[in-house]
C-alpha cells in the first residue's frame, strides 16, 4: 500500500506517478484504470487550463484541481467508483452542472459546497468562471479495502447529492486535501484513517437523505419525478399551484398528491418549502448577501417569515446557520 503526490497539467499523468518517483511501484487499482467506456478522472476541456496534484492509497484516489485561466470550460465524469467533490472556490458567470438522477443546476456560486456522484452516474457541466476554481476530487472504490467491513459499504445504494454542505464531511475532506498538498508530511496510517472516516460520513449523510425521502411503490414514474422536481427547482421562489404540478405529471391533483408523497416522502408543499430552505442555505454561504435580500430572493415577503420557516426546518435561525459555516 503506497501513497504518491504530483503536480501536472496533463490529465492522464495524475493516474500513474512518474518513473523517477521513489514510490513509482504504485499501480492504480483496476477500477480506476481508463477504458473505452469510462473516464477514470474528471475530464476537463480544454485540458490545459487545469493544474493537478494527486495522491492514492488502497481504495481511494484523491486529486486537487486548480483552474489556471479565465477561460470557459466543460467537464465530465463517469466511472465505476464513487466521486465526492469539495469545491473550495467556485463562482461562475454562466454555466450549469448535472448529476444523473437530479435536476440540472445553474447555481452561480457554489464555493464551500460538496457534491456526491455515486458509482456509474454521469457528472458533467460547464462554466464561464468568475473566479479561478479550486476543488478536490475523491475517487472511492465501492468495494475496496478502505471501508470498515461492518459498514457493508459496497452494498449500499447511495443517492446523488448536488451542492450541499455537511460540516463533518467537509472537515474530513480538507484534512485529506492537506495530505495531498504536503506529501512530505504524509502518513499512510493517518491517510487511511481519514479515508475510513470519510466512508462513515458518506454512509451517515446517505442515511439521513433516505429518512427525508423514502420511495415506495405506487408513486410517480421516474419521468414524472424528474419533471416535477426540475420545475420546482426552477420556480423555487414562486408560489406554485398544486394544479400546475399535477398537470406536469398528467394526473389529477388528488392522485398527484398521493403519488408525490409516496415518491418523495412528503407532500408537494412541504417538499417545495424544503427546497426553498436548501436554496437559502446555498445563498447564506455568500456573506455579501444580506438575510433580508436572501428572504426576498427565495420568495418570502418578510424576513421574519423567512426566519420562522428556516428555523422550523433546520432548528436554527439563518444568522446562526451562517455563523456555523465558519
Amino acid at each position: 500500500m503506497a501513497i504518491s503526490a504530483e503536480t501536472t497539467l496533463n490529465q492522464s499523468a495524475c493516474l500513474v506517478p512518474p518513473a523517477t518517483d521513489p514510490i513509482a511501484e504504485y499501480h492504480p487499482p483496476a477500477w480506476l484504470q481508463p477504458d473505452l467506456e469510462t473516464r477514470s478522472i474528471v475530464d476537463y476541456s480544454p485540458s490545459e487550463i487545469v493544474r493537478r496534484h494527486s495522491a492514492a492509497w488502497s481504495g481511494m484516489h484523491v486529486e486537487t484541481v486548480q483552474v489556471v485561466r479565465h477561460t470557459p470550460f466543460e467537464y465530465g465524469f463517469r466511472a465505476p467508483c464513487h466521486l465526492l467533490i469539495a469545491a473550495e472556490l467556485a463562482d461562475r458567470y454562466d454555466g450549469e452542472t448535472f448529476v444523473e438522477g437530479l435536476p440540472r443546476s445553474t447555481l452561480s456560486n457554489f464555493t464551500r459546497k460538496l457534491t456526491f456522484v455515486p458509482a456509474g452516474h454521469d457528472f458533467r457541466g460547464s462554466q464561464t468562471p468568475r473566479t479561478l476554481t479550486r476543488a478536490t476530487y475523491f475517487y472511492i472504490d465501492p468495494r475496496g479495502p478502505l471501508a470498515d467491513p461492518a459498514l457493508r459499504f459496497g452494498e449500499i445504494e447511495f443517492k446523488p447529492r448536488l451542492f450541499f454542505y455537511d460540516r463533518g464531511l467537509w472537515e474530513t475532506a480538507l484534512k485529506l486535501k492537506a495530505l495531498v498538498e504536503n506529501p512530505g508530511s504524509m502518513s499512510r496510517q493517518y491517510a487511511e484513517a481519514l479515508g475510513i472516516v470519510l466512508t462513515h460520513e458518506l454512509v451517515r449523510i446517505n442515511g439521513e437523505g433516505a429518512l427525508r425521502g423514502p420511495v415506495s411503490r405506487g408513486g410517480l414514474a421516474c419521468w414524472q419525478q424528474k419533471r416535477v422536481a426540475a420545475y420546482i427547482e426552477e420556480h423555487v421562489a414562486d408560489d406554485i399551484p398544486l394544479a400546475t404540478l399535477a398537470g406536469l405529471a398528467r394526473l389529477s391533483p388528488y392522485h398527484f398528491s398521493r403519488s408525490f408523497k409516496r415518491s418523495f416522502g412528503m407532500p408537494p408543499h412541504r417538499y417545495h418549502a424544503s427546497r426553498r430552505i436548501e436554496r437559502a442555505k446555498q445563498l447564506l454561504a455568500d456573506r455579501k448577501r444580506s438575510i433580508t435580500a436572501i428572504a426576498l430572493e427565495i420568495g418570502f415577503g418578510e424576513t421574519s417569515t423567512f426566519t420562522a420557516a428556516f428555523h422550523r426546518l433546520t432548528g436554527q435561525t439563518p444568522s446562526r446557520y451562517r455563523r456555523n459555516l465558519d
